[in-house]
């Protein structure tokens, strides 16, 4: 009795493996293999848009503290010569 319960518990297993997905199981991998690429493309444009902000936003930064740089020089240097004409007279 034991063999034969095994059997048919072997026979079911089989029967259940040899089916396999069916064609909407198929369709429904196909489908979510897809979002998953497009998903992926997807966050890969937007951290490539994101990097080119960052570059374009540290140029600006860069170009401002070089303008506030050179103001403050030539404010430095004015007052200088503002003071230099002031002592000779």
């Amino acid at each position: 009795m034991k063999k034969v319960i095994t059997l048919i518990a072997f026979a079911g297993i089989v029967t259940f493996v040899a089916c396999g997905p069916s064609a909407e199981e198929k369709a429904a991998m196909e489908a979510k293999k897809q979002d998953s690429i497009t998903a992926v493309e997807k966050a890969k444009a937007d951290s490539a848009a994101a990097a080119q902000a960052a570059i374009e936003k540290a140029k600006a930064d860069s170009i401002a503290a070089a303008a506030a740089a050179q103001a403050q020089a030539d404010s430095a240097k004015a007052a200088e010569e503002a003071a230099s004409k002031g002592k000779k007279k």
